[in-house]
C-alpha cells in the first residue's frame, strides 16, 4: 500500500484526542485525514486479545465501511504489579463515559490494595493500516516508565497525568503535547511505519 499527499486516510478512531493526536503525527505527509468519529461509524466490538489483534479489527472495519485506507490505534497502560492491567481494558475500565479520572483511581485502588511498592508501567501502541482487500500492516511501539500520584497536568488524555516516562521527571499530562508526539509509545510505533516506505515521495 502506498499513501500520497492528499489522498483521503480514515482514523479509525471516536477518541477526539487520540485523533487529534495522529492528524498531528501525519501532518508532514499532507495526507486528508478524517476521523471515524467525524464520518459516524460505528465502533466494532473489541473482540481480539491483543493490541495489535484489536488495532487490525478497526482498521479493517473503517476500511471496508469506507472504501479508503483506515489506520486504527490501539494502545493502552500495562501495570507491571497488575499484572498487566487494564492493557487491552484501559479504556473500557473508563466505562462508558470515557472517565478516565474514573480509571486512574481505579488504578490508584488496585495498586493500593496489592500492599505493593512497585509503580512501574508501560504504555504499548499498535498501529494498524488497512486497504480493502489488501492484507494488514501492523507496527508497534512501547515507552517505559512510573505511575505517579495524585494524576499531574492538563495535557494530554487517559492515563497521561499519571505516567512518567523513564529519564523525565514530568507526566505525559504536564509536558508539552509536541515534546510527548516526539517520545511516546505512539511516536515510535509511527516511526516504524514510516520507516516501512508507506508513505510515496
Amino acid at each position: 500500500m502506498k499513501l500520497r499527499a492528499g489522498d483521503t486516510l480514515v482514523v479509525a478512531s471516536h477518541n477526539p484526542g487520540k485523533v487529534g493526536e495522529i492528524r498531528e503525527l501525519l501532518m508532514p505527509f499532507r495526507l486528508h485525514v478524517v476521523g471515524a468519529n467525524e464520518l459516524e461509524l460505528e465502533e466494532p466490538e473489541e473482540s481480539e486479545t491483543t493490541f495489535a489483534g484489536n488495532a487490525a479489527l478497526k482498521a479493517r472495519a473503517a476500511a471496508h465501511a469506507t472504501g479508503h485506507p483506515a489506520l486504527a490505534d490501539d494502545s493502552g497502560l500495562m501495570v507491571r504489579a497488575l499484572g498487566g492491567a487494564p492493557g487491552i481494558y484501559s479504556a473500557r475500565w473508563a466505562g462508558p463515559d470515557k472517565d478516565f479520572a474514573q480509571a486512574i483511581k481505579r488504578v490508584e485502588t488496585e495498586l493500593r490494595t496489592s500492599g505493593t511498592k512497585d509503580r512501574s508501567a508501560k504504555f504499548v501502541c499498535a498501529l494498524a493500516l488497512a486497504a480493502p482487500h489488501e492484507d494488514v500492516e501492523i507496527f508497534e511501539g512501547e515507552v517505559l516508565g512510573t505511575l505517579v500520584f495524585p494524576p499531574r497536568g492538563a495535557h494530554g488524555f487517559g492515563y497521561d497525568p499519571i505516567f512518567v516516562a523513564d529519564g523525565m521527571s514530568e507526566t505525559f499530562g504536564e509536558i508539552e503535547p509536541r515534546t510527548k508526539h516526539g517520545m511516546s509509545h505512539r511516536a515510535r510505533a509511527f516511526e516504524k511505519l514510516v520507516g516501512s516506505a508507506v508513505f510515496a515521495p
